[in-house]
């Protein structure tokens, strides 16, 4: 899927997860990214977006036609009321999200290092077509104990203001500090490329060269009929065919 859609984005479709959470409220596991924004177009249903940042505890309803984006550091959980909410997600940086980009709100003790952290948000069965009740389990484990972390960061939050989520975001990024190397990489071989190629163009363009666009064409993107289960909910990808 990765660097080759247009902006080096990532795109994909989620069911967001019917499952209703300790507050009663369905849906799936509240995370942040680290270093990407992340889009939503709502495609079908209703639903909210509760979301943890700078202005504190927001929530922003979700219905056909709306669009919103969260830069990195927002803490986000999707909520399902309708129980047919799909989104479809566009990445920045694609790539980076699934080389860990996201870090899920899990209590502290789970954040103290990588490795503790990849026990909590293991998925012992990530592909739905093979062992469904167990990749169910685990992604509803997961999900759960992220809210336990994320009901408390929330109640932080509404109670002191966004200083709340300091210690959450300097344990996300000491989790996410060992990628960095890997992620400059797929950066300079994605967005940074395409930067790159854009600025070529426009040297061009400076001086009345057309020759570049000469080489013109279209690409077709696949979907894969299976979805995963993922953070948010059920995910369905895209990727980019050979023609």
């Amino acid at each position: 899927m990765g660097s080759t859609f247009p902006g080096a984005t990532g795109l994909s479709e989620i069911s967001i997860y019917d499952w209703p959470g300790a507050d009663g409220a369905a849906g799936g596991s509240p995370h942040v990214h680290t270093a990407s924004t992340e889009a939503y177009v709502v495609l079908a249903g209703t639903g909210r977006l509760e979301t943890l940042d700078s202005r504190g505890f927001t929530t922003t309803a979700l219905m056909p036609g709306v669009v919103l984006w969260f830069t990195p550091g927002t803490v986000h959980r999707a909520i399902n009321d309708s129980g047919d909410l799909k989104i479809l997600v566009v990445m920045q940086n694609a790539g980076l999200p699934e080389h860990g980009d996201a870090v899920m709100t899990f209590p502290p003790e789970h954040l103290t290092d990588p490795a503790t952290y990849r026990r909590a948000a293991a998925l012992e069965h990530k592909d739905a077509d093979s062992g469904l009740d167990a990749a169910e389990e685990a992604a509803r484990r997961r999900r759960d104990l992220a809210l336990e972390g994320y009901l408390a960061l929330k109640e932080a939050v509404l109670r002191s203001g966004p200083a709340a989520l300091a210690g959450f975001h300097a344990a996300a990024a000491r989790l996410a500090s060992a990628k960095a190397e890997t992620w400059a990489e797929l950066l300079a071989a994605g967005a940074a490329r395409q930067a790159e190629v854009t600025r070529q163009q426009l040297v061009s363009l400076d001086t009345a060269e057309s020759i570049y666009l000469g080489n013109a064409r279209t690409t077709m993107g696949k979907r894969e009929n299976r979805r995963i289960y993922g953070m948010c909910g059920r995910i369905q990808a895209w990727e980019l065919s050979d023609n």
